[in-house]
């Protein structure tokens, strides 16, 4: 008996499974398929991605909908077109014995009025991302007033996108008496705040611990110089010959860039990010799957979407913003129990986040140093003779056999062997004999702690947070927050300094412990704020006012009024706008009168790839283009901050 069928579904439903080749359900799928039958209730249903949820909803949305009601009874919500997209054909292929049933998909980037037409000739299921769908709704075109379910599916990345308004609103529009079902892979505290507000009394799954990474995932990470990430990722594509793969980058950018690098080096990749059309990005997506692809570089927005098999490699070029967001880049492999690895490129000044991953997935990290040249020219080389022995004979070649004995004639099976081999394996011989060992920059943990700066309890403390000017403090509130949230005096905290990502502030050191323990990972409204002791000192304790104002010789302004930041040129932690490994020197900002200048300045020096600029962070962009929304000037609204779009 197929364990679907104990499930209690349907017979249409258990022949669509049959084609599909399932066999067993998923975890979350045994979980919660049979209380979304038996009960007609709320759900909040926390899973990696990648174990099967669009299943665990779908089966028992299908059964429950009336076919002969061409009335719109269903909407389920996800973050991106591409997503949109997948769930749609997921639908369509699980109701493919349901006659009369129809799924259509509203998403951005594509004709309004034709989905609009879609959806008025007969949509039980609505799948579509928050943007459109309110565009939609504020438009007349379609009727969510007496939907029986809604299901906001990757919830978690939806808010963490800037969609809490639109959500709110959307589901603000449909009837009370709904059943509303909540999947998500984390649960940070904006989505606790959507369920209280909008679910009574919900069941809960959770598959795992809340939070945790998938057990087939394994961890590593490879410390490199800054200047030597990109070399090595490209050791790190030859150390894994048949590598199939997804590379996270944090902006647009530098997504473009590295694809572009890879592909001018020889490699198989391609780019996948929001600047890309519809039809692009289709089309990229087409050869990643036919495997024509093998390294696909993608913002963690574009992304969303990916739902492909046996993907070997996730590949953490740059860490994301919210270390949340770690877990949903690492569920792209390991999937349906197969092992993957996902790995992470770091400098020294970002290990204090590795530490910090370790706590959310509860699992922990290996250590590794990129490969020598000459390692990767062995495993290359082991690969190349393995890839001869394995390849299947076409014997059409036995017509051309004589001619080739002819040319090939005098010489002996050795010689043959390595004229054959040196053939594909001479490039990479000549390539890395020329290039220097990058494993000579260690991370190791013991290292981080065996040589700290010495702290001496008079002496000032420089301190890096990733927290700044677009989660609504100016250095007044910022320092009234770490006064408040530390016990500490007025004159405790000095030389604050806010940037627009993250910020500095200073204290005496006998407060470094504190400040340490108290702050990292300190829950400001589901975002986690992350610590760390600058390079830099801020200067001396002595020559500063209770505001933290040079009190004479040089002028400087630490507290933001014009001025150079004293931020140390390789940054430090966070997660934070970063050019290639390091925070933005903040010497390429120039001061304006009364401040620092606007990044949107027209006399803005033009950037490097990779540079920060704030209309290109992809994590906090909302794929359909919504405009950021003014930040506030309170403390109070800096604690309620909500992701905002952009």
């Amino acid at each position: 008996m197929n364990k679907f069928e104990q499930l209690g579904l349907n017979e249409s439903l258990l022949l669509a499974i049959k084609d599909l080749g399932f066999e067993n359900p998923s975890e979350v799928q045994e979980k919660a398929i049979p209380v979304l039958l038996e009960q007609n209730t709320d759900l909040v249903a926390l899973a990696q991605t990648g174990t099967g949820k669009t299943a665990a909803f779908g089966f028992p949305l299908i059964q429950k909908l009336d076919a002969e009601d061409k009335s719109t009874q269903a909407l389920i919500l996800s973050p991106t077109r591409e997503l949109c997209l997948q769930i749609t054909n997921e639908i369509k292929q699980y109701s493919k014995y349901v006659k009369g049933l129809h799924t259509v998909a509203v998403y951005g980037g594509a004709s309004i009025t034709e989905q609009a037409r879609e959806v008025k000739r007969g949509a039980q299921i609505i799948v579509a991302t928050p943007g459109r769908m309110q565009d939609m709704i504020n438009r007349g075109l379609v009727n969510i007033k007496n939907i029986n379910f809604c299901i906001l599916d990757e919830a978690d990345e939806m808010l963490n996108m800037g969609f809490y308004e639109d959500i709110v609103s959307i589901l603000s529009d449909t009837p009370d008496e709904k059943n509303t079902w909540l999947f998500s892979a984390t649960m940070p505290a904006e989505v606790a705040r959507i369920a209280k507000k909008f679910m009574h009394d919900p069941a809960e799954v959770t598959v795992g611990t809340k939070n945790s990474g998938s057990a087939t995932v394994s961890h590593e990470f490879y410390c490199v110089n800054a200047r030597d990430r990109y070399e090595a990722l490209k050791r790190l594509a030859d150390a894994n010959p048949d590598i199939f793969s997804v590379v996270f980058c944090r902006t647009k950018r530098d997504t473009q860039a590295v694809a572009e690098k890879l592909i001018e080096d020889g490699y198989n990749a391609a780019a996948l990010h929001g600047d890309l059309s519809q039809a692009q990005r289709d089309g990229v997506m087409k050869s990643f799957r036919g495997r024509q692809i093998q390294m696909l570089v993608a913002t963690d927005v574009a992304a969303r979407g990916i739902d492909v098999d046996n993907i070997t490699h996730v590949v953490n070029y740059q860490l994301p913003d919210e270390i949340e967001t770690y877990n949903h880049r690492s569920g792209r492999t390991g999937r349906a129990g197969k092992l993957g690895t996902s790995i992470v490129i770091i400098t020294k000044s970002e290990l204090r986040k590795i530490s910090s991953i370790e706590r959310i997935i509860q699992q922990k990290f290996q250590e590794k140093t990129i490969p020598s040249g000459m390692e990767i020219c062995e495993i290359q080389l082991l690969h190349l003779a393995n890839k001869i022995k394995d390849t299947e004979v076409d014997h059409e070649i036995d017509n051309y056999l004589p001619a080739i004995n002819e040319v090939l004639d005098g010489l002996s099976k050795e010689e043959l062997i390595k004229k054959m081999v040196s053939v594909e394996f001479n490039r990479f011989i000549n390539y890395y004999k020329k290039k220097r060992d990058l494993s000579g920059e260690k991370g190791e943990r013991s290292e981080r702690s065996s040589e700290p700066r010495e702290i001496r309890a008079g002496d000032p403390v420089r301190y890096f947070v990733n927290i700044g000017s677009r989660d609504d403090f100016d250095w007044m509130q910022l320092k009234d927050f770490l006064k408040e949230t530390l016990d500490l005096g007025r004159d405790d905290v000095f030389k604050v300094d806010v940037k627009e990502g993250f910020s500095f502030f200073n204290t005496d050191g006998e407060h470094t412990d504190k400040v340490m323990s108290i702050l990292n990972g300190f829950d400001l409204n589901g975002r986690r704020i992350n610590v760390e002791i600058s390079k830099n000192d801020g200067g001396s304790r002595e020559r500063r006012d209770h505001n933290g104002r040079s009190g004479g010789g040089e002028r400087r302004s630490s507290g933001g009024f014009g001025g150079r930041s004293s931020a140390p040129r390789s940054g430090g932690g966070g997660f934070g706008p970063r050019k290639e490994g390091g925070f933005r020197s903040d010497r390429d900002a120039a001061p304006r009168e009364g401040g620092f200048r606007s990044e949107r300045s027209s006399s803005a020096p033009k950037r490097e790839p990779g540079a920060f600029q704030r209309e290109e962070r992809a994590p906090r962009r909302s794929a359909e283009g919504s405009s950021d929304k003014p930040a506030g000037r309170s403390f109070e609204a800096a604690k309620n901050r909500r992701p905002r779009k952009s």
